[in-house]
């Protein structure tokens, strides 16, 4: 029994040990063959992959180097090309030129052979026609500058040849000492006059093409506009006295001259002036890029079409468009600062009329420097078009706003300047001043009806006629009515009288060369109410040379009103 106990003790411990073996080996089988096979096949596929990236690689970098070597020969024919038209176009310039100066030389042989067959007949019928018109025309003892050349439209773009001027010059040379009236000056006023008679010197001969002695083209503030530095005021010259006929002759003299700057405003002659300045520019025909055409809003001479409204600029720009009859104007001028309207919705308005077309540049009139700095200010704030231009009073009597701070304007925002009035507005005007109280131009300027229109009629506001008399540009006219400075302004006139006379000139033309002697005045307006006083004011151009450092001295020494600045006081001094 005890023997069959252990036996089955033994049996049983046998069993499970197999039990526990078989289990074992079911739960961690051996590693067969099948699995290293496995290992290896990723293996493989882990190095194709690398290798297919790496080709990738590579044939993108062998596009990249094609691509490179594509674009540089290409650049390279480019050049070729480049160089290849370059040439050309420097080989048909050299042939164009050359057949220019063969031309010319052409023409120029012509015109001497032309010359020489008119004869002794010829020339002395023009020289007596001539005369007797330039007798009749201009007193020869009151130029005693040199005469003025008239040439026709003197612009920069549409200047003709000068071949007409060195005929003219050798045809006036001709003469001998018994012929010594004919003269170029006679030659040029026979040609203006379209009357030779017959066997004459043709009136092609008679064009003078160079430009007037002292005229000069300057940019208008910082802007590319080129402006003559004289323009022409049309206030005088379509005034009620004058006809149509009168003003054209006018005309036509600034523009043979060289003026290419015509002012205007909408309150001139009421409207007066732009429709007859339109009709002259129509009839003449006129290059439109030869002249200059200005004109100013806000006066009116009715209470709803004043002011700087948007409603007043638009409409105001268009009416002169029509009247004028041009397709826009150069510069379109805000005549004094509006208070009654915002200065954002003055400088939105002209941006405006300039994205329309209608103007190219806008500018001020009679406006004050801190106005023009907040106009400028909100034309930067609101992304508009500023303005380039300024027109202020400027003569030997008013002389604070342009010499003081229209400088300072330019160099910081680019303003120019426009000067008008510089002879005073008559003040200046007579040659003869008395020794009485008042003196000879005291009451031709203040009994001048125009003057009268100008400073009481045209007021936006009830207190501006009154603010006006306040006004420090219109100083010297309230010390004017005073006896003694009365006395004293008779007395500096005599004394720049007497420097005219020394330097043989007239006051007047003494005061307008003075004015340009100042660099800062781009543009000097004259006003004419007749060619002769247009043709006198432009002699004064020849007189700029002469005005020195010594004799600016000693005009400074007689007007004794240089403006100069306040002295700067400290704040901790005041204290």
């Amino acid at each position: 029994m005890r023997e069959s106990r252990e036996i089955r003790v033994e049996s049983r411990l046998s069993i499970s040990w197999f039990k526990l073996a078989h289990q074992f080996w079911i739960s961690y089988p051996p590693p067969t063959a099948a699995g290293s096979s496995t290992s290896a096949k990723e293996k493989e596929k882990e190095k194709e992959k690398i290798l297919e990236e790496e080709r990738k690689v590579h044939s993108k970098e062998q596009r990249q180097l094609e691509y490179d070597i594509a674009i540089k020969e290409h650049h390279r024919s480019q050049r070729e090309q480049w160089e290849i038209r370059q040439l050309d176009n420097d080989l048909l310039q050299q042939r164009h030129s050359e057949r220019e100066r063969e031309r010319e030389q052409k023409e120029l042989a012509e015109q001497r052979m032309l010359v020489e067959q008119t004869g002794t007949q010829a020339v002395s019928s023009t020289a007596a026609a001539s005369s007797n018109i330039a007798a009749s025309s201009f007193d020869q003892d009151d130029y005693k500058l040199q005469m003025l050349c008239r040439a026709p439209i003197a612009s920069l773009d549409c200047m003709e040849e000068f071949s007409a001027g060195s005929a003219l010059s050798a045809l006036a040379d001709r003469g001998g000492p018994g012929d010594s009236a004919i003269t170029k000056e006679q030659l040029l006023l026979s040609g203006l006059t379209h009357s030779a008679p017959a066997g004459a010197v043709p009136l092609q001969l008679a064009k003078q093409t160079s430009v007037t002695p002292g005229l000069r083209y300057r940019n208008l503030g910082k802007s590319g506009l080129r402006v003559s530095n004289i323009g022409l005021g049309t206030w005088p010259t379509f005034s009620p006295n004058l006809t149509e006929e009168q003003a054209e002759q006018i005309i036509v003299l600034a523009v043979e001259s060289g003026i290419n700057v015509f002012d205007l405003s909408e309150a001139h002659s009421g409207t007066r002036a732009e429709v007859e300045l339109g009709r002259i520019l129509s009839r003449k025909g006129w290059k439109r890029t030869s002249y200059i055409v200005t004109t100013k809003i806000y006066w009116s001479t009715r209470s709803e079409e004043k002011g700087l409204s948007r409603k007043h600029i638009i409409e105001s720009v268009k009416a002169s468009l029509l009247r004028l009859q041009l397709s826009y104007i150069d510069v379109v001028i805000v005549h004094k600062a509006d208070p009654m309207c915002p200065m954002e919705e003055v400088v939105r308005a002209m941006h405006y009329v300039i994205c329309q077309g209608w103007a190219m540049y806008w500018g001020t009139a009679r406006w004050s420097p801190v106005e023009i700095m907040e106009a400028y200010t909100n034309c930067r704030q609101f992304n508009c078009v500023t303005p380039i231009v300024e027109q202020t009073e400027y003569h030997m009597f008013c002389r604070e706003k342009t010499e003081l701070y229209m400088p300072e304007l330019y160099n910081k925002i680019g303003v120019g300047l426009m000067a008008w009035s510089p002879i005073s507005m008559g003040f200046t005007q007579s040659r003869d001043d008395g020794s009485g109280s008042g003196g000879g131009g005291s009451v031709q300027l203040f009994s001048r009806a125009s003057f009268k229109n100008k400073y009481s009629s045209f007021s936006w506001t009830e207190d501006e006629t009154a603010a006006n008399k306040e006004c420090p540009s219109y100083g010297w006219m309230k010390d004017r009515l005073q006896p003694d400075e009365s006395r004293r302004q008779a007395e500096k006139i005599r004394e720049l009288n007497t420097l005219a006379e020394k330097l043989g000139c007239s006051l007047q033309q003494l005061a307008v060369a003075w004015c340009l002697k100042n660099e800062s005045v781009q543009c000097l307006l004259l006003g004419a109410s007749s060619v002769d006083q247009l043709y006198d004011s432009i002699q004064s151009l020849q007189l700029i040379p002469k005005l020195n450092t010594n004799m600016v001295a000693e005009i400074e020494r007689i007007l004794e009103n240089k403006p100069s600045r306040p002295p700067m006081v400290s704040t901790l001094a005041l204290r």
